[in-house]
């Protein structure tokens, strides 16, 4: 029987093989790979999250980064599980967001920020609905003045000038109590 021996060229050989191998395993991921679990907080998309506390604003940002980042930047699982009415997993008290690409405005952007007016998406109903004729002392006698219809009609124009003008009369109601409770306050202040 021949006896086998392990020379030094064998040993370095071995040692070279085995280094490689373990720094191939160890070797982090490119950060699009999702099986790397030290890139899940680069992964997690911000405009995801901003997006997802839009749709539920009941949800804490660092909620949904959280449940993004444990599956795997999935946005569409997190909304079914809110949808279908189950919590989101906590995140634990170590979990830190992820840092924003876009970053704080600075100091002079937040100051025209704050000096440009907010337009208005709809113009106020007043205006919308052409009730300026109606508005102010005269309008107040000329409501009261009106006579009520019967509840429904089965004629349909006729229902639909009875639901304008109800309409009408609750804006109309609703401007006077603001303008009432302004007055209030300014009496008290």
């Amino acid at each position: 029987m021949a006896e086998q021996t392990l020379n030094i060229p064998q040993i370095i050989v071995f040692l070279a093989v085995t280094v490689l191998v373990v720094r191939w395993f160890l070797k982090p991921a490119p950060a699009g790979t999702p099986t790397s679990a030290g890139n899940r907080a680069t992964r997690i998309n911000p405009a995801q999250i901003d997006h997802l506390v839009q749709m539920f604003p009941q949800l804490d940002r660092r909620t949904v980064a959280w449940n993004l980042s444990r599956n795997g930047g999935n946005a569409q699982a997190i909304t079914e599980t809110v949808l279908g009415g189950r919590a989101l997993e906590q995140p634990p008290t170590s979990f830190q967001l992820p840092p924003s690409r876009t970053g704080t405005p600075s100091g002079a952007q937040r100051q025209t920020a704050n000096r440009q007016p907010a337009k208005p998406a709809q113009p106020d109903l007043i205006t919308r609905y052409n009730l300026a004729s109606k508005v102010g002392p005269s309008a107040e006698s000329t409501a009261v003045e009106q006579p009520k219809s019967k509840a429904w009609s089965q004629d349909k124009n006729e229902r639909q000038v009875n639901l304008q003008r109800r309409r009408e009369e609750m804006i109309l109601a609703a401007r006077r109590k603001m303008e009432e409770k302004a007055k209030a306050e300014q009496k008290t202040a």
